[in-house]
């Protein structure tokens, strides 16, 4: 348990001298300036400001102050496998969580990897985030999750999904449709969105729990452009049905043409980037250039821990590595150069703000430091770190330069949840029992066998192409007495004329 001190919830807050990145409209950075926080929400900012009696000060000098950030798609659950597919392509990920073992998880296996996550989350200044939660086989899993995301620090937003069956079955089940229900009138919730996919089935399974999304008023949030797995009939169908609503997050988007970005543009739907996912897995080349072309909304998402970092300081370094990546490589395919990058640092860390608010429909509240707003507010800053100074230009220190370590403050509706480096009231040790609980009760019921070989899956052999600037003669014995007699001697690297 630590034992940081930090004011009782209620007392003002002020942080005084930090360089302020306020993401509104204008894009305003402050230098030297001050953010204060009363009751929950951003009451002024400025230099010099005039607190109240009372205030809690927090020294910025040297320092970021900028908005929460918002991950727009986690499957939180999985947060319990932290790293276990590292190795994996999604075709890996499909067959051990869809196909073979994501059912052996009970739901204290569901509690215990979400609590995980959400002290992950707000370790890293991401202050909401989408539970993209779709291995809910049971009520009993769902409620599970749910207790885990509203007795944890941060806003949790439940995407209600179950890999195991049919859309069009689980949001049919009056008792699956109670808990969504439920949930959706749990003020300790920031939201509720549905999670499902649409395969691009010309029957349109998927209908009806798009007719329950639209009963309901939630938003839907859907994988999209996944090579293999969801394509263009998808994103057709969902139109030629009218459901492709605004607010509607399409996540990865990657392999989808245009016309499919042309009616996700049309319709005022949103992407959901998880570059390091598409990366890695095969969902297709992150679509940031195309997303760009269209003036289509982008947020930025974790994915899954049981692959990817947490956190979205990797996130948006890898976003903009992929995007300037495309664009030198298609300029090359050209024979041109690319002398100045479309991707800034800029639109990355709107993305990681802006862009994750309006992805869960809080950009009146969230995303911006502005008066009025609520007190979702990180601070950067790290005076033992040789990295966080000097900070000449905040946006490409906070894409390209910062990361988890450098999280000195984070405040959820002006309550303190990590402060000077450390988590408040996280307890660490008993959550750390529990996961050790998940992790041997899988290991268990997989058996040691399917364990590893789950861990480790096969490399496959790579032909060493032959080249033809090696002097292989050489290094043959057979020819090695012929290359003597021939070659002339020389004690150099090549042989000279003189």
């Amino acid at each position: 348990m630590t034992t940081t001190q930090v004011p009782e919830a209620g007392r003002p807050i002020v942080f005084r001298g930090g360089t302020v990145v306020t993401m509104d409209d204008a894009r305003t950075v402050h230098d030297a300036s001050d953010v204060l926080l009363v009751d929950g929400t951003i009451a002024a900012i400025g230099a010099d400001l005039t607190v109240p009696d009372g205030t809690f000060e927090i020294d910025a000098t040297g320092g970021i102050v900028m908005p929460g950030m918002i991950d727009s798609h986690r499957h939180m659950w999985q947060t319990a496998m932290r790293a276990y597919g590292s190795d994996w392509t999604l075709t890996q990920y499909f067959v051990w969580y869809y196909l073979e073992h994501g059912k052996a998880f009970r739901p204290q296996d569901y509690w215990a990897g979400n609590a995980l996550s959400t002290l992950d989350a707000i370790e890293s200044g991401i202050t909401t985030t989408v539970d993209w939660s779709h291995g809910l086989q049971t009520v009993e899993h769902a409620e599970a999750a749910i207790d885990a995301l509203v007795n944890a620090p941060g806003r949790y937003v439940m995407g209600f999904g179950n890999i195991f069956a049919g859309p069009w079955e689980w949001t049919a089940d009056p008792a699956y449709r109670r808990v969504v229900e439920q949930a959706i009138g749990d003020s300790r919730l920031a939201g509720v969105q549905l999670a499902f996919d649409v395969t691009g089935d010309p029957a349109f399974p998927e209908k009806p729990a798009f007719e329950v999304a639209r009963e309901l008023d939630v938003r839907v949030t859907t994988h999209a452009g996944v090579w293999g797995a969801t394509n263009d009939d998808g994103i057709r169908l969902m139109h030629e049905h009218g459901f492709m609503e605004p607010g509607t997050v399409y996540v990865h988007a990657a392999t989808l043409g245009q016309d499919s970005y042309q009616r996700i543009a049309a319709t005022g739907g949103i992407v959901s980037l998880s570059t390091e996912s598409e990366q890695s897995c095969g969902q297709g080349y992150p679509p940031s250039h195309a997303l760009r072309e269209h003036d289509i909304p982008v947020s930025l998402s974790v994915d899954t821990s049981a692959w990817f970092s947490a956190d979205l300081f990797s996130a948006m370094r890898t976003t903009l590595g992929a995007d300037r990546s495309w664009e030198h490589l298609s300029a090359h395919e050209k024979g041109e150069t690319i002398t100045h990058s479309h991707l800034r640092s800029q639109h990355v860390v709107e993305w990681a703000t802006r862009g994750g608010a309006k992805a869960v429909g809080m950009d009146a509240e969230l995303g911006s430091l502005e008066v009025g707003k609520l007190a979702d507010v990180v601070l950067l800053k790290n005076d033992s770190s040789p990295t966080m100074f000097p900070m000449v230009n905040p946006y490409g220190h906070i894409a390209m330069q910062a990361g988890r370590g450098d999280v000195h403050t984070v405040l959820v509706g002006g309550d303190v949840k990590k402060h000077e480096g450390k988590l408040v009231d996280a307890d660490l040790p008993a959550l750390r029992a529990k996961l050790a609980d998940t992790v041997e009760h899988l290991r268990s019921t997989l058996g040691e066998e399917t364990w590893r070989a789950g861990m480790n899956p096969d490399i496959p052999e790579t032909k060493v192409l032959d080249n033809p600037y090696m002097y292989t003669d050489y290094r043959d014995s057979s020819t090695h007495d012929a290359y003597e007699t021939q070659a002339p001697q020389s004690s150099g690297a090549g042989v000279q004329e003189g």
